[in-house]
């Protein structure tokens, strides 16, 4: 099993900026790839980025292009989602996930975190 840990996350104006952690413990090699999923009041979970521990290739949404950085570290079995920019439309919980194989855009995680609350308002 893999337990998923985020923090950071809290209230910030629109246009400023908020990094979100994400620390892996257990079954840390099944964690082939990681990534961030968010759910707004109302609305379906949405898919944020996602970063392989390979090769680091990096996917993300339109959405949170260009404003949203996926890194992660290895050896600290930890994803990091840098977001610039912020809108009042990224207000969400987001949710750090996990997948131990080659996980791609559409399909499910097998692992996901409790989840932390972003705010951004005007």
């Amino acid at each position: 099993q893999v337990q998923l840990v985020e923090s950071g996350g809290g209230l910030v104006q629109a246009g400023g900026s908020l990094r979100l952690s994400c620390a892996a413990s257990g079954r840390t090699l099944s964690t082939e790839a990681m990534g961030w999923v968010r759910q707004a009041p109302g609305k379906e979970r949405e898919f944020v980025a996602a970063i392989r521990r390979s090769t680091f290739y990096t996917y993300y949404a339109d959405s949170v292009k260009g404003r949203f950085t996926i890194s992660r570290d290895n050896a600290k079995s930890t994803v990091y989602l840098q977001m610039n920019s912020l809108k009042p439309e990224d207000t969400a919980v987001y949710y750090c996930t996990a997948h131990p194989g080659n996980w791609y855009p559409g399909r499910e995680w097998d692992y996901w975190g409790q989840g932390t609350q972003v705010t951004v308002s005007l």
